[in-house]
């Protein structure tokens, strides 16, 4: 359930007056208990998202369902996750369209595959490779979760990315996304399955491993010159004349990395650089 009023089964996001959250799966006759008394399931279910539950101690808890943010920021995870400002990056930049069939490696904790499962539908197809099989029993667990089992259009796969072939994937695919720690030993891979004019992405977390796989990527000569680029979120508190930037805020995560795969023979122009005095 995405809307309506609230069912059992649903996992419901309590927020309190000062802002702190906590999760609840709905069961006729539950009850969450906090230092704030206790709120009954049955007070929720049926209810409207937005309505407030009132706590056997007077407290106040708004009530939403998960929103897909939410539960990737508090869900179980073997690594670390893509957070959404990358993820919502990836999304926009690598033009994940209704229908495309898009390879992911590795699939870490999930995190990624969920919004890319939601962006290609059900008429698209999302292969996820993992090398380590704890950290796809993480994704598994999470995507199954959130989604209420395993997608049709889904592929997990335990395996090395670097043994891939169009055949194993029924075919090539539009769109490459690796998150892992070397990537450029495995850029041959990603042109051999990857359509001319696909658009293939990296996120890595370290300046050496910017520098590794930018240059491994122009020395393909199969892709355009590739564009590399960071996301820093900072949030504001607004409160009349008191407004400010958060003293916190979600600054390096990691560099992203996008390219085009060149057609078949194409040799890419050389890019302009300014003379160095």
């Amino acid at each position: 359930m995405y809307s309506g009023p609230f069912q059992p089964g649903d996992k419901v996001q309590l927020t309190d007056a000062k802002r702190r959250h906590f999760t609840i799966e709905l069961t006729p006759g539950g009850q969450f208990h906090s230092h704030k008394g206790i709120v009954n399931h049955d007070d929720i279910i049926g209810a409207d998202e937005g309505t407030v539950a009132k706590s056997t101690l007077g407290a106040d808890f708004l009530c939403f369902r998960h929103l897909l943010v939410d539960h990737v920021l508090s869900m179980p995870r073997g690594a670390a996750v893509i957070y959404p400002k990358d993820a919502g990056q990836i999304l926009v930049e690598g033009d994940i369209f209704m229908g495309a069939r898009v390879l992911e490696a590795g699939a870490g904790s999930g995190a990624l595959t969920m919004s890319l499962l939601r962006a290609v539908g059900p008429q698209g197809h999302v292969f996820s490779y993992e090398i380590r099989d704890d950290h796809l029993a993480y994704a598994r667990d999470n995507v199954s979760d959130y989604f209420g089992g395993e997608p049709e259009w889904w592929t997990p796969k335990l395996g090395d990315f670097g043994e891939i072939t169009t055949e194993d994937l029924g075919g090539p695919v539009d769109r490459v996304i690796l998150d892992m720690v070397e990537p450029w030993h495995f850029i041959d891979t990603v042109k051999d399955v990857l359509i001319p004019g696909g658009v293939f992405m990296t996120y890595v977390a370290t300046v050496p491993q910017l520098m590794n796989i930018v240059e491994t990527i122009r020395e393909a000569k199969c892709f355009t010159e590739p564009r590399s680029w960071e996301t820093l979120l900072r949030e504001w508190k607004v409160e009349g004349l008191a407004t400010r930037p958060e003293h916190r805020m979600n600054a390096h995560t990691a560099f992203l990395v996008w390219t085009r795969r060149l057609a078949d023979g194409v040799t890419p122009p050389r890019p302009q650089r300014r003379a160095r005095r």
